[in-house]
């Protein structure tokens, strides 16, 4: 997902919001104010935090989101903290537990009684992503950046925040460096 202000790499909602405390390309922070906030909800389509404190709460989760994915992407599991902050904007999600059919059989889901808002979202992005067994959370490789991602390839080998982005650099900075003989196989100029 592309936008002029926000690089969105569209793994997951949460990790959006981490990789907003450090946005290339002068690594600044991408959330300076409330307005920014509001923009980026928009960019991400979700209800926008509004409110007294919302600003103030947002940074707060994304503070803890960003110690969780570190934690992450490092092997580590979830702080107990990080999972409080989870529960505590999970729990403010009004709604009931309602039987729905999926797929040909009964199950009880939570249907919310509105639009989840932004930090509820993410919030509920977060908790998909610790409960998905096959996803690993990785920083980039280029040691330039310094986004997260989900990596759910086959056999958990992506390397890059995004192929077009650091992946092409890596690639041509790993043909740069190779000998000669690798360069060119067939000698052929």
């Amino acid at each position: 997902m592309a936008d002029a202000e926000f690089l969105l790499l569209g793994d997951a909602l949460w990790l959006d919001l981490v990789n907003t405390a450090t946005t290339p390309p002068d690594w600044h922070d991408g959330l300076p104010d409330p307005a920014a906030l509001h923009r980026w909800s928009k960019a991400v389509r979700v209800e926008a935090a509004s409110g007294t404190g919302a600003f103030a709460d947002a940074l707060a989760l994304r503070h803890k989101l960003l110690a969780l994915a570190e934690a992450l992407a490092a092997g580590r599991g979830p702080t107990p903290a990080a999972v409080e902050s989870l529960n505590r904007v999970l729990g403010a999600v009004e709604g009931r537990e309602a039987l729905v059919r999926v797929s040909g059989s009964w199950r009880v889901r939570f249907q919310a009684a509105r639009s989840p808002g932004a930090l509820e979202a993410v919030a509920q992005s977060a908790a998909a992503s610790l409960s998905h067994p096959l996803l690993v959370i990785r920083r980039c490789a280029n040691p330039e950046c310094r986004l997260f991602f989900g990596d759910e390839s086959p056999n958990h080998s992506r390397r890059w925040c995004s192929p077009t982005r650091c992946g092409r650099r890596g690639r041509v900075a790993r043909r740069r460096t190779a000998p000669p003989s690798r360069r060119n196989p067939a000698g052929r100029s």
